[in-house]
């Protein structure tokens, strides 16, 4: 699939370059995915996305992969008396589930802190907010950090800025991974065209990470039905500690 994708997209190049300057206008690049739906099975151990797409002239590709936002309170654990309780908390909101970003040469040459602020590219450019917090700038940017640092850990974010490769001029690809505990939901890969330290076009293109079969049927009916999941498997529990001391008894 992946290599009639690749010619799929040779072909595109060729009509790209042959519809004129008109419509190189209006879609300075264009970017499509191998796959937009990652499938969650029993034994998932991550996988691979693959991005292929073109320019209409030469310029410098930037590709950030961003989950579903969400709402993360942080806690400050210090110990009391010999007991290890929370002494503070902050909760940041909008933060992306998981975070990666792929280039054609190092964000730094790229584009200016203020350009890549704006389109929040690069981990030290994303935007986090804390508005439920009041603290210090410097307070607010040690949080900041290990909220980072704990994504990090997890695999979530991805600290090093992936490769865009360019096949000839115009054409480029990116690969990039998710991990096995990456979150389900609705995924926004973002394709930014950058010349002369601006962004000059840029794409969303669609990526859905979705539990499918056993395990989603599982997952749905422990969340759609808690009070009866925990009583099933209370009587599993049960059933099965019964099973094994009859086994042991005849034994």
């Amino acid at each position: 699939m992946r290599l009639f994708f690749a010619i799929a997209c040779v072909v595109g190049v060729a009509l790209f370059g042959a519809a004129g300057s008109g419509f190189a206008a209006r879609a300075p690049l264009v970017a499509d995915l191998s796959e937009h739906l990652v499938a969650i099975t029993t034994g998932f151990a991550g996988t691979d996305v693959l991005l292929f797409g073109a320019t209409d002239d030469e310029g410098d590709v930037v590709v950030v992969v961003r989950g579903p936002s969400h709402s993360i309170p942080l806690h400050r654990k210090s110990e009391v008396l010999g007991i290890w309780v929370n002494t503070a908390s902050m909760r940041f909101d909008r933060v992306p589930s998981f975070y990666a970003v792929a280039a054609s040469r190092p964000l730094h040459e790229l584009a200016s802190n203020a350009e890549l602020d704006r389109h929040e590219i690069g981990l030290e450019h994303l935007e986090l907010k804390l508005p439920r917090a009041k603290a210090s700038e410097n307070v607010a940017m040690q949080w900041r950090e290990a909220l980072i640092r704990t994504h990090v850990n997890a695999d979530l974010f991805q600290p090093q800025v992936g490769r865009v490769a360019f096949l000839g001029n115009r054409l480029f690809r990116a690969e990039f991974h998710l991990p096995a505990n990456v979150p389900t939901g609705s995924y926004q890969v973002q394709v930014f065209l950058i010349r002369d330290q601006r962004v000059q076009g840029a794409q969303i293109t669609p990526l859905i990470v979705s539990k499918i079969g056993v395990q989603a049927e599982i997952f749905d009916f422990a969340h759609q039905r808690s009070a009866l999941y925990g009583l099933v498997a209370i009587s599993l529990a049960l059933f099965a500690g019964w099973l094994g001391n009859v086994a042991f008894r005849k034994s």
